[in-house]
């Protein structure tokens, strides 16, 4: 899944790929039940796919940059289990990275979803 997921890194254009500064992409085997209540989901009726961690480029400042690496996070295992062909789980990689690079440019969850992801 990393390995798909870099795949979706490098085939941003240009203009996107050149500002993501300091993101890590971890692939974990699931969110835990404290993260999903965290967010406010119930860790029995939803699946999470991915996670932005960090501070969205427009809320960033000049005088204090984030120390921290932004961090996007995706999830094997619902995505293994939603999705067991291999044409479809490569497409939603992508579209959950996108989905979370879309976080870290400042979109919530309303524009994202706007525009398909």
């Amino acid at each position: 899944m990393k390995k798909e997921a870099r795949r979706v890194l490098e085939g941003l254009p240009e203009e996107f790929r050149s500002r993501l500064h300091n993101v890590e992409i971890v692939v974990e085997r699931r969110p835990g039940k404290s993260k999903l209540k965290a967010l406010g989901l119930d860790p029995e009726q939803e699946a999470l796919y991915g996670l932005y961690e960090g501070t969205p480029l427009p809320e960033r400042s000049a005088v204090y940059p984030p120390l921290l690496p932004d961090k996007i996070t995706i999830f094997a295992e619902p995505l293994a289990r939603d999705f067991p062909d291999p044409a479809e789980l490569r497409n939603q990689i992508r579209l959950t990275v996108l989905h979370e690079i879309a976080h870290y440019f400042g979109m919530d969850e309303e524009e994202i979803e706007d525009l398909g992801y």
